[in-house]
């Protein structure tokens, strides 16, 4: 994996953590106001993330 493409992983890393953890904002706002659609909306950000955090491990395994 050349320096550039490390660089560019750990960006995006940070960026699904970002997303992750606004999710989870939107969740814990849902459930305080009573907005259901606000909570699941947020648990769909914060499943999606997760998800692409996994893919993002599994492209750097192969990538190494």
């Amino acid at each position: 994996m050349t320096r550039n493409a490390r660089i560019k992983s750990i960006v995006r890393g940070v960026k699904y953590r970002a997303r992750e953890a606004e999710g989870r904002a939107k969740q814990t706002a849902g459930k305080a106001t009573g907005n259901d659609r606000l909570r699941r909306k947020g648990k769909a950000e914060e499943l999606k993330s997760r998800l692409n955090q996994f893919a993002k491990k599994i492209k750097d395994a192969i990538r190494r």
